[in-house]
């Protein structure tokens, strides 16, 4: 497909003005902000969401055979990626459940596949190396990793010691700027 790939700093503004909340939030820790990003306001937002998969299109590395979403955000970037790129997906679950078919890893089957991981936002990249771990162990051939947004304080260090590369869209500096150009 031949669409024009959108400017990043346009999909850092678009992003940004979703998802970008302010007012009272509680945090994880406990501790109350008020400003909260909220990651799935843009994995919601079907044409921004077609334009990411576009603009991550060129991330794929070459000889791809199956995108794995990790729950619950990598799903649907990895799913409008499958769609843009006709790459299979698998649905890579933090834990396999315990009834149905039990597996840890649904859709394309991952066994000698060469994988690539989808994320939506990586900070510590601790679940993306757990995921990891877990798809090496079903038999998946795993290298690299892609990423809309990167807020890794150290360039992704826990990824690159599992032997993983990452391939970030963009950057939270990227997504600080354009707060600095928001004007609603």
């Amino acid at each position: 497909m031949t669409e024009p790939i959108p400017s990043l700093d346009e999909l850092a503004d678009r992003i940004n003005s979703i998802a970008r909340l302010t007012g009272t939030f509680t945090l994880r820790s406990g501790q109350t902000a008020t400003e909260y990003f909220d990651k799935y306001r843009f994995e919601a937002a079907p044409a921004l969401l077609a334009d990411l998969a576009v603009a991550l299109e060129p991330l794929v590395p070459a000889g791809t055979e199956v995108l794995a979403g990790l729950e619950m955000g990598g799903i649907p970037i990895a799913t409008a990626l499958s769609l843009r790129t006709g790459i299979p997906a698998a649905f890579v679950r933090k834990e396999a459940k315990k009834y149905g078919t039990a597996r840890l890893a649904e859709g394309a089957d991952v066994d000698g596949k060469v994988v690539t991981v989808v994320e939506d936002v990586i900070t510590t990249g601790g679940q993306v190396v757990l995921s990891t771990n877990d798809l090496r162990a079903l038999g998946a051939k795993v290298s690299d990793v892609i990423c809309v947004i990167d807020r890794s304080p150290d360039g992704g260090a826990a990824l690159t010691a599992v032997g993983l590369a990452m391939h970030a869209l963009l950057t939270r500096a990227q997504l600080d700027a354009a707060e600095g150009r928001r004007t609603d």
